[in-house]
């Protein structure tokens, strides 16, 4: 079967139904297209703020609800990396096949940006113009405390339904996402951001976030990357994303935000770093040959 981009659909190439938002550029004929890809728990509503400030200057996006979350069939439910990166493959294919001639980049924040970071280090690349990591989910069992891998193994082993909810009993670390505290109140009343966690999802996650530490070494050729992350970033430690922009090098563009937090696009600096975005994709030009 041939992925192809419905208006509220992405039909991978499996049959799966991947449910689609869709911000159309305002300026008729889009100057790039940009497949956004969500973080862990959330969908795609995700891009609603700053996929408005770039139809404004002329970029469309296309966003997703990732295997496993927001509307997609069974939501819960960790559907592997590889499956994950196949969905991404399809989405940028089945947007080149909508807006020929148009650049395709892909966007991934958070757990979607480790999506997209080791797509990249696969044999199956996918045919992007570009690509933008926003805070890339690179915490790897090598960064984590032996207490935290011990516990993870044995609920995702033993019990791997086990729900972890965001909302039982009093947290002893208070972690913070986003200094816009309106939109985290919302989103805590979003029916569609998952409130609670199966223990071998996080186990998957975290299978996931271990490929993306590594995958930088295993990048040869590639698109264009900017790389965006906040000082403040309380989810993602400081060491791994810094061990993970040097091994980079070179093959990225890279912006530290020092009032951004975990959620860059949405923090009430957000639209900032959203215009940071539209500029970097519009200097890049016109498509790739490879995608042409």
């Amino acid at each position: 079967m041939i992925p192809i981009l419905a208006d509220d659909a992405v039909m991978a190439r499996d049959g799966m139904r991947l449910p689609l938002r869709r911000w159309e550029a305002e300026t008729g004929k889009p100057r790039a297209v940009i497949v956004a890809l969500h973080g862990m728990s959330d969908y795609s509503g995700a891009f609603d703020m700053p996929a408005k400030v770039w139809a404004k200057l002329g970029i469309t996006t296309l966003a997703y609800d990732q295997r496993g979350f927001g509307r997609s069939d069974n939501a819960g439910l960790w559907a592997g990396a590889e499956a994950m990166r196949a969905d991404l493959d399809d989405a940028v294919m089945a947007a080149r096949a909508r807006h020929p001639g148009v650049p395709v980049y892909a966007l991934g924040e958070s757990m979607g940006g480790a999506v997209v970071l080791t797509a990249l280090a696969s044999s199956t690349s996918p045919a992007v113009d570009g690509v933008i990591l926003v805070a890339p989910a690179v915490w790897s069992r090598g960064d984590m405390p032996l207490s935290y891998r011990a516990a993870l193994f044995v609920a995702a082993h033993l019990m791997p339904g086990l729900i972890l909810s965001n909302n039982a009993g009093k947290a002893i670390v208070r972690i913070v996402p986003s200094d816009n505290v309106p939109m985290m109140i919302a989103l805590g009343k979003d029916p569609l951001f998952q409130k609670r966690t199966r223990a071998d999802t996080l186990y998957g996650l975290v299978n996931l976030m271990d490929e993306a530490r590594t995958a930088p070494e295993h990048i040869a050729a590639t698109p264009p990357i900017l790389f965006l992350y906040g000082a403040n970033d309380q989810l993602i430690p400081a060491k791994p994303t810094q061990a993970v922009i040097t091994a980079l090098g070179e093959k990225a563009v890279v912006k530290r935000y020092d009032h951004g937090w975990h959620m860059l696009l949405r923090d009430l600096e957000g639209e900032t770093v959203d215009r940071d975005v539209a500029d970097w994709v519009i200097a890049q030009g016109k498509p790739v040959s490879k995608a042409n």
